[in-house]
């Protein structure tokens, strides 16, 4: 079984994964998605959520974009990291059952999260920054 979370906003995947609303928790087997649950994020401290969606059995984390800081831990853990990815989560789900979901570059900029989610309600990233 692969286990994946997937930084959530609304029925899409956020921008920002340490500062995401919720989390689209997925188990895979034999091909396709077994079990879907959405948790609330618990809070964005340092370190904090990448241990979290461990405890979690989580072997794979999807976001938009995630600072130097969380990739280093995943690493750490041994957690997979899929950065660059947007587009509604059912979407997502179905990219990675037929295997192709790709990832790219984090969508947003270092800091460019920095007050999303309860504070904030819009990125101050660019959706045309390269």
């Amino acid at each position: 079984m692969v286990r994946v979370a997937i930084s959530t906003d609304g029925d899409y995947v956020s921008a920002h994964f340490g500062r995401c609303p919720e989390f689209t928790i997925v188990d895979f087997e034999d091909g396709r998605a077994a079990e879907k649950e959405i948790i609330k994020n618990p809070g964005h401290e340092p370190g904090f959520i990448p241990e979290f969606l461990r405890e979690k059995g989580v072997n794979c984390i999807i976001a938009g974009g995630m600072g130097r800081r969380a990739e280093e831990l995943f690493n750490l853990s041994e957690i997979e990291m899929v950065v660059g990815v947007s587009g509604k989560i059912d979407d997502v789900i179905g990219k990675i059952i037929d295997g192709t979901l790709e990832g790219g570059e984090s969508l947003c900029k270092p800091g460019a999260g920095k007050g999303y989610g309860l504070d904030k309600t819009e990125c101050t990233h660019s959706e045309n920054e390269d």
